[in-house]
């Protein structure tokens, strides 16, 4: 085994003139070194944009994305802090390390990009020369005529809000083992990935080899959360060098290097406008926003038009006009991290919906109802197209509800209200904040599912997702335990390895459980098919009469006469004194992909009761509600644990976590002495409400839970605390919520 460690810049824009390895070429252990020169000559780039929108969607919006194709390895120039510039390859970690600091670089320092905002300016130096742009994406969607609404509307608010850069902290960082099988010409991969699949086609791609040469197998990951939900460079390059040198390679990240090159997320800035009138009725909504990709933009705009397909919310928003721009910055690239846009979306839609409330002074819980979507509205058409490129149509569900259940649940709003103004009186400071938010859940385009009887009798499930926490081994062993009539027991489950099944997506977006057991139900609906003519074949009786009782397939009404799984197993075996009817093919496996019609909403309320000490601006939140519907609950267990777990990172995000970054385009946050990961303290006590409305559009009726939590605990938190601060006049449209932020605020209105 050889160990990789990975030269990485240490400035934020830079030519890179040279590259010398000559000394590092000469410490102990040193097998290899490679730099960006000589990988150019060997392997292609990265794809521009490995996650490709549907002609559907590009036909209905209007866009622009100009994504850059990133070298392995820099080779012109180094375009943010912790790019890699060589790799090291040696026969342990340590040397590896040590030879690492003796490669130097020549570097001639460029201005650094930090600001978005400035980037876009004409006259900003580019990130990208070639492109001679800092705006690599750009669209625009909407609906009715949202100019002309607002010029007529007889109210209007119009804010900045700003979400702030953080990302996913999961507990172990990425890495990957790769080995070559010179014999086969093979290659095997173990990546901590959420994506099997994905890595194998861009190795494949890399290489220039066939997909079937490539195995991808996921062990046992310790969290993804978006961060793992792409393709990077590493998983790239390593197998090439594995190849090279005839040896197996390992890499592991180092916590500050995770911090310094893992993607980023969040990061946007909004210009929003609302009319609505004298009642609180929305009347049109306008927003223009900026995201900042960072240096490269894996994802190209998919994360981008999550928040915009998802800022209407569960509101009845007649005018709607959106512009996005994506812009080019010396930071760490931008991608998908828990929520992947929403929690930007609602943040925007919640905090103006609570302005609407203060201007005309009505309980924001009112303003809310006076404008949700109702049940007897469903399915409601929202009137622009989701990211699938289907028209966005709430499937189910009852938003109202959802709203009534978070009050009751805080113990009513009458009640709190009266609370706050005892507490008010004594000098204390609470607040009420709500954050409503809808999600298009089990998202395309496809995902599989292979079911197999084994001679055992034991039912085998494989598919193209990858667990790293969410017990998906557990939902699907219960899915197909229920289509089969057996204990979970029964029921053996593969996950995370592309030589399980052909093709997979993977595990991203709220989608796992929506795609994967619709393909486990339709791949078993078949299967169960031919087990049962096999079974009348053998019992000499019409398929009609046949059922499953506990993984036997027998007679209705008939208790002896019956064949267990694996005597049916024995009997499709293909040779001689096979038992099956004439003419059926040989085996008992089947492998279904399902690919949903489009995305199916799941919803929520959250609610949050803070108070806030204006002597020090230490928030604290007392009492946190989620009523949440995500349809068919497979295993409500997983379920709480889902929402919980979502919760606490979006609570980070509220209060504390955040990527900072100085002019230079030097991180701030190397480590988490800088970074203000969320600890048990900060726990709030936590109450969980569900409704549980059949999705229509998949064969269990479920909807995704994976990032449910996070969406909305930032903005409720927000509200919370301009509701406990309302008799001092303080808005909080920019996150994190903190205590220096706080207390500031709570200076500058006092001390006036």
């Amino acid at each position: 085994m050889l160990h990789a460690v990975f030269v990485r810049s240490p400035v934020a824009h830079a030519l890179i003139k040279s590259v010398s390895t000559e000394a590092a070429e000469q410490a102990p252990g040193v097998v290899r070194i490679l730099t960006g020169a000589q990988l150019e000559k060997m392997l292609p780039p990265v794809p521009d944009n490995q996650l490709v929108l549907p002609s559907k969607w590009k036909a209905l919006v209007p866009h622009r994305i100009l994504n850059p194709r990133q070298s392995l390895l820099c080779t012109d120039k180094a375009r943010h802090v912790g790019e890699a510039v060589a790799v090291v390859i040696a026969t342990s970690r340590v040397a590896a390390e040590d030879a690492s600091e003796l490669v130097e670089v020549d570097y001639e320092m460029l201005p650094a990009i930090v600001d978005p905002m400035k980037a876009l300016e004409k006259g900003s130096a580019l990130v990208h020369e070639s492109l001679k742009t800092n705006e690599i994406g750009w669209f625009t969607v909407g609906k009715g005529d949202a100019d002309k609404a607002l010029a007529a509307a007889p109210r209007r608010i119009k804010r900045t809000f700003l979400h702030h850069r953080y990302g996913a902290m999961p507990i172990e960082t990425r890495g990957l083992i790769a080995v070559h099988d010179e014999r086969t010409d093979t290659h095997t991969i173990w990546s901590s990935t959420q994506v099997v699949h994905w890595v194998q086609r861009e190795i494949a791609t890399t290489l220039q080899v066939p997909e079937a040469r490539v195995r991808v197998i996921a062990p046992d990951v310790g969290g993804g959360f978006g961060v793992k939900g792409h393709v990077y460079p590493e998983e790239m390059l390593l197998p090439a060098v594995a190849r090279m040198l005839g040896r197996p390679v390992k890499w592991i990240e180092s916590r500050s290097e995770h911090m310094l090159s893992a993607c980023h997320s969040r990061d946007q800035h909004h210009e929003a406008e609302i009319g609505f009138d004298d009642q609180g009725r929305i009347l049109a909504l306008r927003d223009s926003f900026v995201v900042d990709c960072g240096a490269w933009n894996p994802l190209g705009v998919a994360v981008v038009y999550n928040t915009a397909a998802h800022m209407m919310g569960p509101y009845k928003i007649p005018n709607y006009a959106i512009e996005a721009r994506v812009a080019a910055t010396n930071k760490v690239p931008n991608a998908p991290y828990r929520g992947a846009g929403r929690p930007e979306a609602v943040q925007v839609m919640e905090r103006l919906v609570d302005l609407i409330a203060r201007e005309l002074d009505l309980e924001p819980a009112e303003v809310r109802r006076r404008n949700m979507i109702g049940a007897d509205e469903m399915p409601y058409s929202v009137g622009i197209p989701y990211r699938d490129g289907e028209p966005i149509v709430y499937d189910s569900g009852n938003y109202p509800k959802a709203l009534s259940q978070a009050l009751e649940a805080i113990g009513g709003l009458d009640a709190f209200r009266k609370r706050q103004l005892e507490a008010r009186a004594a000098g204390r400071y609470i607040g009420l904040g709500l954050g409503c938010y809808t999600e298009g859940t089990g998202v395309g385009s496809f995902e599989g599912a292979t079911v197999r009887i084994d001679p055992s009798g034991k039912i085998y499930v494989s598919s193209g997702a990858c667990p790293h926490g969410q017990g998906m081994e557990t939902i699907f062993a219960q899915v197909a335990a229920d289509a089969w009539g057996v204990a979970p027991e029964s029921i053996i489950t593969h996950f995370g390895d592309s030589s399980s099944i052909p093709m997979g997506i993977g595990t991203i977006a709220s989608r796992t459980t929506v795609t994967v057991t619709g393909a486990i139900h339709h791949a078993s609906k078949r299967l169960r098919d031919k087990v049962f003519d096999i079974a009348a074949h053998k019992l000499e009786c019409a398929v009609a009469d046949l059922e499953l009782r506990d993984g036997n397939v027998g007679v209705v009404g008939v208790p002896g006469a019956q064949l267990t799984l694996a005597q049916i197993a024995a009997a499709s075996r293909p040779g001689w004194d096979s038992g099956r009817p004439p003419g059926m093919d040989a085996g008992l496996q089947e492998t279904f992909y399902f690919e949903p019609s489009t995305v199916t909403w799941a919803y929520a309320t959250h609610a949050a009761v803070v108070e806030v000490d204006i002597e020090t601006g230490r928030l604290q939140i007392e009492q946190y509600v989620v009523a949440h519907d995500c349809g068919v609950m497979v295993n409500p267990m997983l379920v709480d644990a889902q929402i919980a777990g979502g919760v606490m990172q979006g609570v980070g995000g509220a209060i504390g976590e955040a990527i900072a970054y100085d002019e230079d385009g030097q991180l701030l946050t190397g480590s988490f002495m800088d970074y203000a990961m969320p600890v048990a303290a900060d726990a709030p006590p936590l109450t969980l409400v569900h409704q549980e409305i059949a999705s229509p559009l998949n064969p269990l009726g479920v909807k995704g839970i994976g990032e449910a939590g996070a969406i909305s605990p930032p903005v409720a938190i927000a509200n919370a605390v301009c509701d406990a601060l309302a008799p001092l006049g303080i808005e909080i449209n920019a996150t994190p919520v903190n205590p220096e932020k706080l207390l500031w605020e709570v200076l500058s209105r006092t001390q006036r």
